[in-house]
């Protein structure tokens, strides 16, 4: 597998005991590289998902099974998950995927940890936030450096529109983020 992600870089891997499929909101496949919703379908009847708190995703009538995941699959097979549709940022009738972003802005030698989240805006619906814990909160790089660096990372539309600058993100025992909370944290101020 090493070798194999070396030259499919950000990949997870071709899949193994399941068909993919890449499908659109209409549920249509879409061709090789380009980002829709992932589903699978075992390649042996057996079941596929088991939802812990929550209920099982029931299959399409083709029998494939999505959890909300958004990738592609390059011309190879190998799968590249982007996000979760759940996570996804409509701003201004385009789709900004937050991890994209954050992992632009991890770049940034300055920033320790990012995390991107919707916030209610009157003229976009929603605009691009970014809460960025730099390498020393006394010094932090300024918003017009964090756009001007993710201008050259990203398409406009996906550079943050605001910025906060905290100690520490925010994250569970095992490291994740509850992107839910936070977002809601600072569209209530």
């Amino acid at each position: 597998m090493g070798e194999q992600w070396a030259t499919h870089r950000g990949s997870t891997g071709m899949a193994r005991d399941v068909e993919l499929s890449i499908r659109n909101d209409n549920g249509l496949p879409v061709p090789s590289g380009e980002v829709g919703e992932i589903y699978m379908r075992p390649l042996q009847p057996r079941p596929l998902f088991r939802s812990v708190g929550a209920p099982t995703p029931d299959p399409t009538p083709d029998g494939f099974y999505s959890l909300g995941d958004l990738g592609s699959v390059d011309e190879e097979g190998y799968l590249y998950v982007v996000d979760r549709r759940t996570d996804m940022i409509i701003s201004g009738g385009a789709n900004v995927f937050p991890a994209e972003v954050e992992a632009a802005l991890s770049e940034h030698p300055k920033l320790v940890d990012q995390v991107v989240v919707p916030v209610p805006d009157p003229e976009w619906g929603q605009r691009v936030h970014a809460i960025v814990a730099p390498t020393d909160l006394s010094n932090p790089p300024t918003t017009q450096e964090l756009r001007a660096f993710c201008r050259e990372r990203l398409a406009a539309y996906k550079v943050p529109k605001t910025f906060d600058f905290v100690a520490q993100i925010p994250r569970s025992e095992a490291g994740k983020l509850n992107r839910n909370a936070i977002g809601e944290a600072v569209s209530a101020r």
